[in-house]
């Protein structure tokens, strides 16, 4: 007699992977992304070009790896928040299906992996990815206290700048700085488009975040964030050397910037997230300007 075949679970070591990769938001590469693209300006800002495969391997893993350790600690922090909310109650900790000591062994483990990555560069880089363990850990918790998270945000997305001078350079010149202070108006620009999107569920929940702060000058206040941020990319330009195919960057930049205003407008929560999305082509075309220019301008001098 033929034995009917039943569809077996699937192992519990293969269940609580699949768990883990999702509180990584693995399955969601957008934040790595935004992560990724200042990260690289710094590195080739820095090294005048395509840095070293070793230098450029370990701030893409890195990115990676504290992005993730990111979301793992944001998650753990906003237990009593997320299952109220209508776009983060389905997440692992929020549905229990992992528990808050698992969470907290993932980010250890996320960030121990990222800090052997570090201790392979010079001793500078090192005692500043200790900064960035602080940042990473300590933003999900300000969301409770201050209406600038977005901001708080910035400062541990963008903190791979100042590390990438170091790791090139051994030092942080000012224009390092600089290029920081634009990642950090970028970042609080577009992660106000995203908490546009659980402004109401927040206001439920005693929440604060930019969008609650500005209320209906939230179009206004984002729309400044942005020109200060070209502002300060084209003082960046201006102090290392670059040439036009980093200002063509800005400039096409700037109209992908424009089409989220006319995504967005209405405000409505669907449009709102794909306004946040949508910067991820933002920084993928500024660092296309500048590794062009930094490639156009080497391989002429070379001639």
């Amino acid at each position: 007699m033929q034995r009917a075949h039943s569809h077996l679970p699937a192992p519990d070591w293969r269940r609580r992977l699949s768990l883990y990769w999702k509180l990584t938001r693995g399955d969601r590469p957008i934040g790595w992304l935004l992560l990724l693209w200042p990260t690289w300006w710094g590195l080739w800002i820095a090294a005048g070009g395509m840095p070293s495969l070793w230098v450029l391997f370990v701030f893409s893993a890195g990115v990676w790896l504290t992005r993730a350790a990111g979301c793992v600690i944001n998650d753990y922090a906003d237990r009593w928040l997320d299952p109220h909310v209508e776009r983060t109650k389905h997440r692992p900790l929020a549905t229990g299906e992992v528990r808050g000591r698992e969470a907290l062994a993932v980010f250890a483990a996320l960030m121990l992996a990222a800090f052997a990555l570090v201790l392979t560069l010079n001793r500078l880089t090192v005692l500043m990815s200790a900064v960035g363990v602080v940042l990473a850990a300590s933003y999900p918790y300000l969301k409770r206290y201050t209406h600038l998270p977005q901001v708080y945000l910035g400062m541990a997305f963008g903190w791979g700048i100042p590390m990438a001078f170091a790791a090139v350079r051994g030092e942080v010149p000012a224009v390092a700085w600089l290029l920081y202070a634009a990642n950090i108006l970028w970042s609080t620009a577009y992660d106000t488009w995203y908490a546009m999107v659980d402004r109401e569920d927040d206001l439920k929940m005693g929440s604060k975040s930019t969008a609650i702060l500005f209320g209906d000058l939230d179009l206004v206040a984002i729309g400044v964030l942005y020109a200060l941020m070209f502002a300060a990319l084209f003082l960046v330009g201006q102090r290392t050397g670059l040439g036009p195919w980093y200002y063509a960057g800005l400039a096409a930049a700037a109209a992908l910037v424009a089409y989220e205003f006319v995504i967005a407008r209405g405000r409505e929560r669907e449009r709102c997230f794909r306004a946040f999305l949508h910067n991820h082509w933002v920084g993928l075309t500024i660092f296309a300007g500048l590794a062009l220019d930094y490639l156009l301008r080497n391989t002429s001098t070379v001639a």
